[in-house]
């Protein structure tokens, strides 16, 4: 199975990182907070990944294009100028990674790798984002009803878009709704690909006109978190999940 990682963004709520590199690369413990939702995928066998890049889209593409060798012990012979790995440290990653554009919005980011995905079921989530839901649950969750979206829906003091639900089925979608009473759309999805199909251009938002045609045509569903779910929007929100991290139990390390 394939997981699809929205890092495209400019991330300008959190311009004291983002003036030199795309959010998914600010770090949490030294690494960018992209490895740290890889690895979460990861943990449950998901090592597929298309990473959808836009804005400094380049940062991210070197990051991996020397991935082995910032996590190897190497020897560099100059003379007869050859490479030697050493107790190579690295992951059982695939990774695809799509310019999907500089102005795109999420949905049309997401329509720009259809061809990425083949014809079955695949995750997606947010580039700046965290979690302990535990992804294979979201995938029985989904393999359970014939719609064709799963998102996963987690309480929130209200800045975030708004889930009205009703036996798992969603009724309503309303974004940034304030509100301490709803659920709101916590990332993390489960989506056949026919569901791109909602999204009429590049400049539609995922979370807008796509998901409330979802909605209006009985195809959204929700599975419930109600663990550890936290967004890295602003600097105290990043320094908030730096501090979980040194404190040597952070909740989303599942692996």
């Amino acid at each position: 199975m394939k997981a699809v990682i929205l890092a495209g963004g400019m991330g300008t709520r959190l311009s004291e990182e983002t003036h030199s590199i795309p959010k998914p690369m600010v770090e949490i413990g030294g690494k960018p907070i992209l490895w740290h939702i890889m690895k979460i995928y990861s943990h449950y066998g998901i090592n597929d990944f298309i990473i959808c890049l836009g804005y400094m889209g380049y940062v991210v593409k070197e990051f991996f294009s020397n991935f082995i060798l910032h996590n190897s012990d190497i020897t560099f012979d100059l003379e007869n100028q050859t490479v030697n790995i050493h107790n190579t440290s690295t992951e059982p990653w695939r990774v695809t990674l799509v310019d999907t554009g500089l102005e795109s919005m999420t949905g049309g980011r997401l329509k720009k790798i259809r061809d990425y995905v083949g014809d079955d079921s695949f995750c997606m989530t947010y580039g700046d984002g965290l979690s302990d839901v535990d992804i294979s649950e979201i995938i029985k969750f989904h393999n359970s009803h014939n719609a064709l979206v799963s998102v996963t829906a987690t309480p929130s003091p209200g800045r975030f878009g708004n889930l009205k639900i009703k036996n798992n089925k969603v009724h309503e979608f309303g974004e940034k709704v304030m509100s301490h009473s709803h659920m709101i759309n916590g990332g993390f999805f489960v989506i056949d690909p026919k569901a791109l199909d909602y999204v009429h251009d590049d400049m539609e938002a995922w979370e807008t006109e796509p998901m409330e045609r979802l909605v209006n045509d009985e195809q959204l569903m929700a599975y419930l978190h109600f663990g550890f779910w936290q967004p890295m929007d602003t600097l105290r929100e990043k320094h908030m999940l730096e501090s979980l991290w040194q404190s040597g139990n952070p909740p989303w390390k599942t692996w």
